[in-house]
C-alpha cells in the first residue's frame, strides 16, 4: 500500500480551515485515503471529525496511506498540500 509520511506545515496544524482544504481535496479524490499521527489508528481523510481529532500541530508528522488506481498520484498531491501553509495560502 502506498504511503507518504509529510509534515504539517500549516501554522494553526491541521485546525479549521487547513482541515477543510484537506479533507475537500480527499474527498475529491478518486481513492480512499487515510491519515494517522504517530502509533495512533489510521482514519479516513474525508472525514472532518477523524482528522480534527487526530490534533496534529504545525510540525506534527502524518502518515497517509491510500490504495488502488492513483493512489500513488493522490498521496502526492494530499502531502504536498499539507506541507504548505493552507492558512497564509487562503488569507
Amino acid at each position: 500500500m502506498p504511503t507518504r509520511t509529510v509534515t504539517v506545515g500549516s501554522a494553526s496544524g491541521l485546525h479549521a480551515r487547513p482541515a477543510k482544504i484537506f479533507v475537500e481535496a480527499a474527498a475529491k479524490a478518486p481513492v480512499k485515503v487515510t491519515i494517522r499521527s504517530g502509533d495512533r489508528r489510521p482514519v479516513p481523510a474525508r472525514s472532518m471529525l477523524s482528522v480534527l481529532a487526530l490534533g496534529a500541530k504545525q510540525g506534527t508528522e502524518v502518515i497517509l496511506e491510500a490504495e488502488g488506481d492513483g493512489a500513488d498520484e493522490t498521496l502526492d498531491s494530499l502531502a504536498a498540500l499539507l506541507a504548505k501553509d493552507l492558512d497564509a495560502d487562503h488569507a
